[in-house]
């Protein structure tokens, strides 16, 4: 094994702390401005290597969300961050804790603005990342690591930048630097809880709204807890990236749509509504509706943007964990503990029963045939990551998500590339439990080298691309908005299997109904990563 005996340099200094703080698993694409970073590699250190910085990027953040834990990302220069722009914009949306460290060019040549040099290095990722550095020094490396760390990892998280000098790690190190413990997340003000504590006892029909930052924060539990005190139904908030509630509790009532008017309209069976780890609300579709009345709301966060725009209602400031904890003994103490009674909340009606599609798309595979398969043969522990923009209804309604510990992750911002990558690393952080990607051939293409990982890596992931041959979210949401003759929404000719056998995967074509429940239950029994390349109906339906 490598050994450390002293902290002689910046890189000798910066490898232990990052012992300290936990961060030896690293995911990066290098280049030659990081190659004093990584000479001599220690063996007690993970380099996991993606073919694509962006693919890089979205397996860290799948390993971050599923580990709740920071992971340092080792890009190439002013380049390969460009290439991982995308997803270091999904990772902000998503509040994954990610600390993004790019090569520079070496001090002595950075005056003449060299081949590789950065210009303005930490403005490229900005305004997408909370806190963006270059050292001023070689010896500042490691505190500027190890801030970094405390900004990334402290609510409401997400990620962060660091530009180090090729030539600042063989630098004579300075003063140590000791890894602090994590900070902690923070409680809400006593008054302003005892008002929702109130609001929740003088309630007839109380709703929920849960967002991701509740899962993040390890707080389904008492959520559900919450929810059944109070007789409160429970909604998924709008595109939620995590799944905060059980789907198959009685009090789940279903899910809240990008667009303003059915959000409003789902919400009005309610005198009160909390929202709670979750903005109030995030919409995607205008279509020119004049302002639309929503019942008296309480949002609880811990991002301070998300409470300033909210439209209305008091907001609570705190992390979803110490607020519902709290407002469970504000509750005790506004009823002198009393029990809260209820009418009886009726959660959303049953999934509908398959029907096989009718006229020309008879005979194809839906995707809700495949949905509905993978709820009968996944384990209850199962990670569900899903990229299939144009199906996300049909996976609501025949795959409920039941797992109350990162059983769901998808995209927090739109951004195509992340479900494929996110599986590999989600898989990484959790060894022990079965992860499945169900995946649109669309989104698809933007992540699949992440497939050489996953071979390379053993990562036993089972890859499920629905193909309908097109971008088919584009080509809906178009046409539902009044475009016509859309160019560049048709795709088809890709060949899944043959790109994930030249990656080293397993793979198999399904084609036909009968296939689908085999060929399942085949890949999910495979200890390696498994592809199934899946033709689907090429006509999905509305998504909202």
């Amino acid at each position: 094994m490598n050994s450390i005996a002293s902290d002689r340099t910046v890189r000798d200094a910066t490898r232990r702390l990052l012992r300290q703080l936990g961060l030896t698993t690293v995911f990066g694409n290098p280049g030659t401005t990081e190659v004093a970073f990584l000479t001599d590699w220690p063996d007690d250190f993970r380099y996991v290597l993606g073919l694509h910085e962006s693919v890089v990027v979205a397996m860290a953040d799948g390993y971050a969300q599923a580990t709740r834990r920071p992971v340092l990302v080792n890009l190439h220069s002013a380049g390969g961050l460009g290439h991982g722009l995308g997803q270091v914009f999904n990772a902000a949306r998503g509040h994954a804790p990610l600390i993004v460290m790019a090569g520079q060019q070496s001090r002595t040549l950075l005056r003449g603005d060299p081949f590789l040099g950065a210009t303005d290095a930490t403005a490229f990722p900005r305004p997408y990342v909370k806190w963006s550095c270059e050292p001023a020094r070689p010896q500042d490396v490691p505190a500027a690591i190890a801030r970094a760390y405390h900004v990334a990892s402290q609510a409401p998280r997400g990620p962060v930048f660091i530009s180090v000098p090729a030539d600042d790690w063989d630098a004579e190190a300075g003063a140590p630097v000791a890894a602090r413990p994590a900070i902690p997340g923070f409680g809400p003000d006593p008054a302003a809880l005892a008002a929702l504590a109130r609001a929740l006892h003088g309630s007839v029909r109380p709703g929920i709204v849960a967002g991701p930052g509740v899962d993040a924060d390890g707080a389904v539990a008492d959520l559900v807890a919450l929810a059944e005190r109070v007789g409160a139904g429970v909604w998924a908030a709008p595109v939620s990236p995590r799944c905060s509630f059980p789907e198959d509790h009685p009090l789940f009532l279903g899910f809240l749509d990008a667009e303003k008017r059915a959000t409003a309209a789902a919400l009005a069976r309610h005198d009160l509504v909390v929202v709670i780890g979750a903005p109030a609300f995030t919409y995607h579709v205008y279509r020119g509706e004049a302002e639309v009345p929503l019942p008296p709301l309480f949002v609880v966060s811990d991002d301070e943007q998300v409470l300033a725009r909210a439209d209305t209602g008091p907001g609570i400031r705190a992390t979803p964990l110490l607020a519902l904890r709290a407002l469970d003994e504000a509750l005790g103490s506004a009823a002198n503990g009393a029990p809260v009674r209820r009418a009886r909340v009726t959660g959303r009606a049953a999934p509908p029963v398959l029907a096989r599609p009718a006229g020309p798309a008879d005979g194809m595979i839906t995707a809700a045939e495949v949905y509905a398969t993978l709820a009968e043969l996944l384990p209850a522990d199962a990670i569900v990551v899903e990229e299939t923009p144009s199906h996300r209804s049909v996976l609501h309604d025949h795959l409920p998500i039941t797992a109350t510990d990162t059983g769901f992750l998808t995209t927090a911002s739109g951004a195509l590339g992340y479900g494929l990558p996110a599986a590999v690393g989600a898989a990484l952080a959790r060894p022990g439990r079965r992860v499945v990607a169900v995946l649109g051939d669309g989104s698809a293409m933007f992540g699949i080298q992440a497939l050489w990982t996953a071979a390379r890596e053993r990562t036993p992931v089972t890859f499920v691309i629905l193909d309908n041959t097109r971008y088919a979210a584009v080509r809906l949401l178009g046409e539902a908005s009044g475009g016509t003759g859309i160019p560049g929404v048709d795709l088809g000719g890709l060949d899944f299997v043959a790109l994930a056998q030249g990656m080293g995967c397993a793979a198999r074509y399904v084609s036909e109904p009968a296939e689908v429940k085999g060929a399942l239950a085949a890949a999910l029994a495979d200890d390696r990563p498994h592809l199934l390349h899946v033709r689907t109906d090429p006509a999905p339906p509305r998504m909202y």
